[in-house]
């Protein structure tokens, strides 16, 4: 069979794949020799918007397709930048690499495949190098259905509930990622993950009767110190157990500057004057996507203070942190799926971190 293109390319989250995806797959894989699937919001942690780890949706998609078709398939792990210029040269980037390793001395015709179902497809425009195959949209499946669904059925429901469970997911993904969605339950990684999404559940429903949804306005210290970061472990969902910047919600009678510095000294148990801090400023931020933060939109102000080289002073997790620990900025780069929220992200946009977290992977 002959086909129009070299290379196909597919973008998506993939939380989980679904029959919509396959029958977009089957659309590429007509339409070019190879497909390159790129496995968007990569090398981060679980979360239950983004349960799935890179390697469980390629499997899941391999899983999903005849052998015949594994082999012309190849998959680029694409992780957020919450900067969409940035992100689009990334998957330039990678998508030229990994053809340029499977066409050496070719120069490849490409192809984009994909929808413009709504704003999250907008990503769709900004490759205009690549042909735009917008074919129509393949049922009403949707990923967020699906997760939902096993969310909300609970660890000990009755036979008859994950049969109602097992027959909703086939309606919306093939057997196989049925068959692995529903092993998936039994891991300790689900059950936390399913505590996290009732209490954000929850915490959504309580101002669910406002007239507008709720803007939250947070602060938060990044504070580096002879080469190292101060982090804080967060003790409480969501993202119990990860590494976050230590900060908070700006309080109703502070300013930005003192929000943060009570934060801090609340958290880390860090006592320094308002002067010294006032000294060590670098610079603030602003960090506003629309998406940075699961409990609702939340834009955090980021105060960024350097030490310089002395010893690092002494810290103690406090409060809400269950530990404040002094981090090499060296090994940032080599640990984004540790970190809660974009606090990664914002690590790397103030630090321009050098070690860059991989963003393609060839099978």
């Amino acid at each position: 069979m002959a086909h129009r293109f070299d290379a196909a390319i597919f973008i998506g989250r993939f939380q989980p794949p679904h029959s919509g995806h396959l029958a977009m797959l089957r659309h590429a894989l007509n339409a070019a020799e190879r497909v390159v699937v790129v496995l968007g919001s990569a090398f981060q942690s679980r979360t239950p918007k983004n349960p799935f780890t890179w390697q469980e949706r390629r499997d899941m998609l391999l899983a999903a397709l005849p052998e015949v078709d594994r082999q012309r398939v190849q998959f680029l792990a694409m992780r957020d930048f919450y900067d969409e210029a940035r992100w689009v040269q990334a998957v330039h980037s990678g998508v030229k690499d990994l053809l340029a390793q499977s066409l050496p001395g070719a120069t490849p015709t490409v192809a984009l495949v994909g929808h413009f179902k709504d704003a999250s497809s907008a990503y769709l425009a900004q490759f205009p190098t690549w042909e735009l195959l917008n074919f129509p949209r393949q049922g009403q499946t949707d990923a967020t259905v699906v997760r939902q669904a096993c969310f909300a059925t609970a660890l000990d429901a009755a036979p008859t509930e994950l049969d109602a469970l097992h027959n909703l997911l086939l309606a919306h993904v093939p057997e196989a990622v049925a068959q692995w969605l529903l092993q998936w339950r039994t891991s300790a990684d689900f059950a936390l993950l399913q505590q996290e999404w009732q209490m954000l559940k929850s915490y959504h429903q309580s101002w669910a009767s406002a007239p507008y949804p709720p803007m939250f306005i947070t602060v938060d210290a990044l504070v580096q110190c002879q080469g190292h970061v101060l982090l804080v472990e967060r003790g409480q969902m969501p993202g119990q157990g990860l590494y976050a910047l230590p900060g908070g919600y700006l309080e109703p009678r502070d300013t930005l500057w003192q929000s943060c510095l009570r934060e801090l000294r609340e958290e880390t148990m860090l006592d320094i004057s308002e002067d010294s801090w006032r000294q060590a400023l670098r610079t603030s931020r602003v960090f506003d996507h629309p998406d940075r933060s699961l409990r609702g939109r939340t834009v955090t102000h980021v105060f960024h203070f350097d030490l310089g080289y002395g010893t690092p002073p002494a810290v103690q997790g406090a409060d809400d942190a269950k530990a404040a620990l002094w981090v090499p900025i060296a090994e940032l780069g080599h640990m984004p799926e540790r970190f809660f929220d974009d606090h990664f992200f914002i690590l790397d946009g103030l630090l321009q971190l050098t070690h860059e977290v991989p963003s393609k992977v060839l099978r």
